[in-house]
């Protein structure tokens, strides 16, 4: 195989994904409905309230991304900034 080849199958196969993925998903090609939480803004802003009133007892204060499950460190800002 050549390289050209080898390109032109991977490139193809990203297309092909993203294009199903975007049917199948985005286009909810089986049917059904993107649920309300996803949706309201109410939902979004009480679980960040949740997360952000969690007590913690040790370590630096971090804010919780509840969809990626990923902690970030929360920096206070110095006063001469």
């Amino acid at each position: 195989m050549t390289a050209k080849s080898i390109i032109l199958a991977v490139v193809g196969s990203g297309v092909l994904g993203f294009a199903l993925d975007y049917v199948i998903s985005d286009k909810k090609l089986f049917g059904g409905t993107t649920p309300s939480t996803m949706t309201r803004p109410e939902w979004w802003e009480e679980t960040d309230r949740k997360f952000q009133a969690w007590p913690r007892t040790a370590g630096p204060p971090v804010v919780m991304n509840p969809i990626s499950r990923q902690n970030f460190i929360v920096k206070t800002p110095s006063p001469d900034a």
